[in-house]
């Protein structure tokens, strides 16, 4: 009897403990071969690049070659730029964009609460909005360098505008979202209008809020960097403008791979808040990490 049972057993528990590691070897092969991919398909970019601009087919002095850029950036790490040091024009940009990112981010999420929970305000502010929003909003830059000056104040205003919006109509729309069941068991058990906010509506809409911070972040340096090209003594905008106005375009290209390498560590460190935030939230198929 013994026997039969712990052969039912063994039949029982062997397909879970089979189950388990090979789900594990499967998404371990998988992320080794998009890995491999990334990593060939940057070589393939790369090699391409440089040997178009060694054979000819490319010409270097207006698109640059990978070999050059790289120099580039040895001098400004070695040497520095004609601004100073490249960790300063790093810290100003980096500085400017975190402000920006941060007021952005908490004026869009109290104005996208406000208004989604208020439908007679949204209703009346509505067109306002959307006129505000049909302004492209990088043409402000001249405007905030006039009345807020060169410093660090109009690089952040440009940055704060952009941020807004993308967190704004997300939040507005992830209150929006939220099931009305929900809200109507929360409101029967007792629940007042700041408990129902803070603990029904902000924790439904977190999806939201936080898809939306993805690309704001990357928007916020764009507000720093072209707030820095209109008039600055520091910042990796202005060395992109005083690369393009020398004719340095692998200089131009240099900077522009600093900025990149901190977008994707921003990405990177947003993605790690969006995992521990939404740990709650069961893991799906369909879900891929960019």
């Amino acid at each position: 009897m013994n026997v039969l049972n712990n052969e039912f057993k063994e039949t029982i528990t062997t397909p879970e403990s089979q189950g388990v590691p090979s789900a594990t070897a499967a998404r371990r092969r998988r992320s080794i071969v998009v890995n491999s991919l990334r990593i060939l398909l940057l070589v393939v970019i790369i090699g391409g690049w440089e040997l178009g601009a060694r054979t000819g087919v490319i010409d270097p002095f207006f698109w640059g070659q990978p070999s050059g850029i790289w120099q580039q950036l040895v001098t400004w790490v070695t040497q520095g730029t004609a601004q100073g040091p490249l960790w300063e024009q790093i810290a100003v940009t980096l500085e400017e964009a975190i402000i920006g990112f941060a007021i952005g981010v908490v004026l869009g999420i109290v104005f996208g609460v406000v208004l989604g929970r208020n439908r007679f305000l949204a209703d009346v502010l509505g067109p306002y909005v959307k006129a505000a929003n049909s302004i492209p909003r990088v043409t402000l830059a001249p405007l905030f360098a006039i009345g807020l000056g060169l410093g660090i104040q109009s690089k952040v205003a440009l940055a704060v505008v952009l941020v807004f919006f993308i967190v704004f109509f997300n939040a507005f729309q992830g209150v929006r979202e939220v099931d009305r069941n929900l809200l109507a068991n929360a409101r029967i058990l007792g629940a007042s209008q700041q408990k129902l906010t803070t603990a029904v509506i902000l924790p439904s809409a977190l999806t939201w809020i936080i898809a939306s911070l993805h690309t704001s972040f990357s928007f916020a340096l764009v507000g720093a960097v072209v707030g820095e090209f209109i008039g600055s003594i520091q910042g990796i905008g202005l060395l992109i403008a005083t690369a393009g106005a020398n004719f340095n375009a692998n200089g131009v290209f240099a900077a522009m791979a600093i900025l990149a390498v901190v977008a994707l560590l921003s990405e990177f460190l947003i993605t790690a808040l969006e995992r521990r935030l939404l740990s709650w939230r069961p893991n799906t198929v369909s879900d891929v990490t960019i």
